[in-house]
């Protein structure tokens, strides 16, 4: 289970990079899923009870962070420094687990 869930976020910060490499995508590309992040927020608190569950940094112009509810829901949102907020992924069974000990090489 626990790989699963490094793959697919190993994924998603591929996916993350690769959208917000392009920000500006051509009006017959526009994403729909997007707005300030004020609102996404809002919109997932309400809608699937989600909270901030990891956050990090993409590069100097993006963020990318992780909203769980505890029903399993998660959804993970990239933010932009302009402040606008994309879903990129989301999908059920969310499970967060304590930190792992590093291991040796």
């Amino acid at each position: 289970m626990g790989r699963n869930v490094i793959r697919g976020l190993a994924r998603a910060v591929i996916l993350a990079a690769a959208v917000t490499a392009h920000p500006n995508p051509a009006s017959s590309q526009a994403v729909a899923n997007c707005a300030q992040r004020s609102e996404v927020i809002e919109f997932l608190l309400r809608k699937y009870q989600e909270k901030p569950a990891g956050i990090g940094l993409i590069n100097q112009h993006a963020v990318m962070e992780i909203y769980a509810a505890d029903s399993g829901t998660w959804t993970l949102i990239v933010t932009d420094v302009t402040g606008r907020s994309c879903v990129i992924l989301a999908g059920k069974s969310w499970e967060a687990l304590p930190p792992q000990p590093v291991p040796k090489a």
